[in-house]
């Protein structure tokens, strides 16, 4: 209600998505927040998922004309560019005065246009009727003795003097003060509109520590584990000892034979599980419960694990930074990044029934980089996802998941080392994707744009500045990787 359109809207804690939903309804700009991973979920797929009606924006030829149809005036010759600072064009009331009518210039015009009308067929009545009637004697009743040619005089005379006055009174209305109503633009029922390209950035979970009157640090993330009688790393290998480490596949699922604390610097528990008949050691690295697990984390963990003489190391953490996704093995040691779910946040409120997805491996993108195709092929590439790079338990094999385990998957085509930029998206999906699109815009779409969007192979794009490009990768359960490629 206090922004116009164009405007930029914020709201830190954003739910299902409201906010947004609305904002992209409206033509402003928005930033929405939360620090679930539902919410931001659910947030995404109502905004992809919704119609908007399609609103005459007043800087478009369309809004132009429909300005002049409502006002009764010239349509404007000024140029457009769709700009939506300018706003749409709304309904309106009037605000009708005295001053108004009486400034009105039209009414004199529409009054002379009617009176060549008007005037011959009072004459007509009163010659047939013997009568000296002014225009507002005539009567609205017509007497059943009258001849059928005065009748029908009759009524084309009140025909014409009620169409006078709902032109003058169209023309008191557009000509007065109007009352926007901005609540009502005007539609163009022809357009269906869906959301503007928008981005999801995932920033690193911070931990933010108040200071009190004596500068003593507040920490009550400390205070609730003291509360509890014992600290994150024993509530996270309780979860772990139930949960064990999901794959892509069900199938693949890692179970612990056995987890037990290990006193190292880094490595927390020592887990053994099996690799079909062999019995494998796993170091537990845990990551901070608000923090980001670094590329020199994981190869210190890694060598301490080496040290120890386990088998694999598995990470689990609740975010790692890009460049950690490219440490897949130190010497002889794999390192295997486990993503833990946001719902360990809530600590012994969550029920430990060891059927969550709480601990989820998903593997580095497979990618192959190719050249651009076309006839400027050496300043130009295109990227195309094979599947993801997924450990397989059973076999102790690393190898590609196939691009059927893709929902979708971005590119970042310029890479800055900071923040992931959705520059191209596409949408693998199942259950064909595209008749789920046309059901829910109920309308036909281009086969050809659609078949750009739901593609393993990238369209072409120029080769990054930076040297770098980012490719992030999301499977059906909503657990998401990326990587960063040097081109």
């Amino acid at each position: 209600m206090a922004t116009t359109p164009g405007d930029l809207v914020l709201d830190p804690t954003c739910g299902s998505g409201t906010t947004a939903y609305v904002a992209e309804q409206w033509g402003r700009r928005w930033i929405t927040i939360d620090t679930s991973r539902v919410a931001l979920a659910l947030a995404r797929a109502r905004v992809m998922g919704a119609r908007y009606p399609f609103y005459l924006l007043a800087d478009s030829r369309e809004g132009q004309q429909k300005e002049a149809e409502i006002t009764r005036s010239a349509p404007s010759s000024k140029p457009t560019s769709g700009n939506i600072r300018h706003g749409f064009v709304y309904e309106r009331v009037p605000h009708i005065t005295l001053k108004s009518i009486a400034n009105n210039a039209e009414i004199n015009v529409i009054w002379d246009k009617f009176q060549q009308l008007l005037e011959p067929l009072r004459e007509a009545l009163n010659k047939a009727l013997g009568k000296q009637w002014q225009e507002w004697e005539i009567p609205r009743e017509l007497d059943a003795k009258w001849p059928d040619a005065t009748k029908q005089a009759h009524k084309d005379w009140w025909q014409q003097r009620i169409a006078r006055q709902k032109e003058i009174d169209a023309s008191i209305a557009a000509k007065a003060d109007s009352e926007f109503l901005y609540d009502r633009p005007y539609e163009d029922k022809k357009k269906v509109r869906v959301a503007g390209p928008f981005t999801v950035e995932s920033l690193s979970p911070h931990r933010v520590l108040g200071v009190d009157e004596n500068d003593e640090l507040i920490d009550h993330v400390a205070e609730a584990q003291a509360e509890y009688g014992r600290d994150f790393n024993a509530i996270i290998l309780e979860n772990l000892r139930t949960a064990g480490v999901q794959q892509a596949h069900k199938a693949d699922k890692i179970d612990f034979t056995a987890l037990e604390p290990w006193p190292g610097e880094l490595i927390c528990a020592e887990a053994r599980y099996l690799e079909g008949t062999d019995e494998k050691r796993a170091a537990i690295f845990i990551g901070p419960e608000f923090g980001t697990v670094t590329r020199v984390d994981l190869a210190a963990a890694a060598r301490e694990a080496a040290e120890a003489d386990f088998d694999v190391l598995i990470a689990c953490a609740f975010s790692f930074d890009a460049h950690a996704s490219e440490l897949g093995k130190l010497g002889r040691i794999r390192v295997l990044q486990a993503r833990m779910n946001a719902d360990l946040h809530m600590a012994e409120d969550l029920k430990n029934t060891g059927k969550g997805n709480l601990f989820v491996i998903f593997g580095e993108p497979d990618i192959d980089l190719l050249d651009g195709g076309e006839d400027d092929a050496a300043n130009q590439m295109r990227v195309k996802v094979n599947g993801v790079d997924v450990f397989h338990p059973n076999s102790g094999e690393i190898r590609s998941d196939g691009a059927d385990g893709i929902a979708c998957w971005f590119i970042d085509t310029d890479y800055n080392e900071e923040s992931f930029f959705v520059r191209h998206a596409y949408f693998l999906g199942a259950n064909d994707p595209y008749k789920a699109l046309k059901t829910t815009l109920k309308a036909e779409i281009d086969a050809e744009a659609w078949a750009s969007l739901n593609s393993d192979t990238s369209r072409p794009f120029e080769k990054p500045k930076s040297g770098r490009i980012a490719v992030k990768v999301i499977n059906h359960l909503g657990d998401e990787v990326m990587k960063v490629f040097r081109v």
